[in-house]
């Protein structure tokens, strides 16, 4: 039955055969913004980590992978540092 499907496809001249992307095979599409609203977090290192994914908006495709490593450690940091223990204050550690 996908033979019948496959062959009457193929010779249906009225449906066009469109390519992926969109424009023609000369023309790369460019990067495009993808708009989306970075809502403040109130933690400056996560805020900052988040605003650094705005540069890939600006960048090709191959180039976003770095990017997103450099977030990732920001993120990484400001998580391991809700880990570490508190440093007493100059008075706090009398025995």
């Amino acid at each position: 039955m996908s033979d019948e499907a496959s062959a009457s496809a193929a010779e249906d001249p009225e449906e066009p055969v469109t390519e992926s992307g969109g424009g023609s095979a000369d023309e790369p599409a460019g990067a495009a913004p993808l708009g989306l609203v970075r809502t403040p977090t109130g933690h400056s290192g996560v805020d900052a980590a988040l605003e650094r994914l705005a540069d890939a908006d600006h960048l090709p495709a191959g180039e976003h992978a770095a990017v997103y490593e450099d977030v990732h450690g920001g993120l990484r940091e400001a998580l391991t540092a809700l880990d570490a223990p508190s440093v007493p204050g100059p008075y706090e550690n009398r025995s």
